[in-house]
């Protein structure tokens, strides 16, 4: 959550139609990017609650593209899941307040733009996997997320991020950083870099393959943490995906290589000790049998060969966008101690080493369950 002073919520929310008595709010959740909060209201003598988000439009620059891109997708999700039994949309998908002028966001005098969620009772998240269960349930909600989505007709979603996902460029701007060597840097970290440029072939495997037809382009998450899936209360079911401001055109593997990285790595995203960083394929079990259950249907044979190779694809760009950084001087992701971005980028280097050597295994997980 961001450390700013909370606003005053209750003239925020004054712009959008909730029926209700505003009582208070607070910061909810673990979010970095946007600031959210949990307010509550009352109607009749009951409470309840709403999700009121400030969008972090220095990152997201165009917030009503943004939001349509939202909206036509939790409709979208809504209109599949309403015709199929068993299933309840207003649980299983965002549902945006509409804004008392009509709209889909408000935007404040001070030029903040907000939105308001439904808020969805009875679930809860979890930030770290640590049973093949949860690892199942994410695997399988995320795939039935992409499978909702599959028939989104006409036109293309808004990419609210560009090449977001283009693994070539971030390799590009990493030999650049390498050339230019502005913080002279690179003497300290030539293994890093060595590593790197031994993997140079690999960066362009999945768009290749795009730009060559033999893969398809879908409508993916691209932000597939196990906190963006919500479980039930009590059975852990992966009931609903949220955190929909990065979901644009997309391939599969950068969805389902993030969940790998994720879910099925010990250590944490900056582990300094690597003997700590190790790849655990009973979760991976567990991922790729619930992703597969959600996913096998729509998938085509060439994007299920690549699936345990995406795991690798993906951390290996993660490594490299903190080496980049580290080189330039660390100027794009937070740090909170010298060669903190450094400490990043060998992590994920060694979750790459990790996952090249269970390739052959991973592969195996995969036959079993396509």
């Amino acid at each position: 959550m961001s450390s700013r002073p909370l606003p005053d919520l209750g003239a925020v929310v004054r712009a959008f139609r909730i029926d209700g008595f505003f009582q208070d709010g607070a910061p909810h959740g673990n979010g970095h990017i946007n600031d959210t909060y949990a307010v509550r209201f009352e109607k009749d003598g009951q409470p309840f609650r709403v999700i009121l988000q400030r969008i972090n439009h220095t990152i997201f620059k165009d917030v009503p593209a943004l939001m349509e891109n939202i909206r036509r997708v939790t409709e979208h999700i809504r209109g599949r899941l309403a015709g199929l039994p068993g299933h309840d949309p207003a649980r299983e998908t965002l549902t945006l307040i509409p804004a008392v002028d009509g709209g889909i966001f408000h935007q404040d005098a001070a030029g903040n733009f907000w939105r308001a969620y439904v808020f969805l009772e009875g679930l809860h998240v979890v930030e770290i996997v640590e049973t093949p269960t949860q690892a199942h349930e994410a695997g399988r909600a995320f795939a039935d997320f992409q499978k909702w989505l599959a028939d989104l007709p006409a036109p293309r979603l808004t990419e609210t991020i560009p090449d977001f996902h283009h693994t070539p460029r971030r390799f590009a701007a990493l030999e650049a950083m390498i050339a230019a060597d502005p913080r002279n840097r690179a003497a300290e970290v030539q293994p890093e870099i060595e590593f790197a440029l031994a993997r140079r072939e690999m960066a362009s495997t999945l768009v290749d393959l795009l730009a060559k037809g033999e893969l398809p382009e879908r409508i993916t998450h691209n932000d597939t943490k196990i906190n963006n899936v919500m479980l039930e209360d009590g059975s852990e079911h992966g009931t609903a995906v949220i955190d929909l401001d990065t979901v644009m055109p997309g391939l599969v593997h950068y969805d389902f290589g993030d969940q790998i990285r994720t879910s099925t790595c010990t250590g944490t995203e900056d582990e300094r000790d690597l003997t700590k960083v190790s790849f655990r394929i009973g979760l991976f079990e567990g991922l790729a049998r619930g992703y597969l259950e959600g996913a096998r249907e729509f998938l085509t044979p060439r994007e299920v060969d690549l699936l345990a190779f995406s795991g690798s694809l993906i951390t290996f760009e993660i490594g490299i966008r903190f080496l980049t950084d580290f080189l330039q001087g660390d100027v794009y992701f937070k740090t909170r101690r010298p060669r903190h971005n450094l400490d990043r980028c060998r992590t994920q280097f060694a979750r790459v080493r990790a996952m090249e050597a269970a390739r052959c295994q991973m592969e195996a997980v995969i036959a079993r369950y396509r």
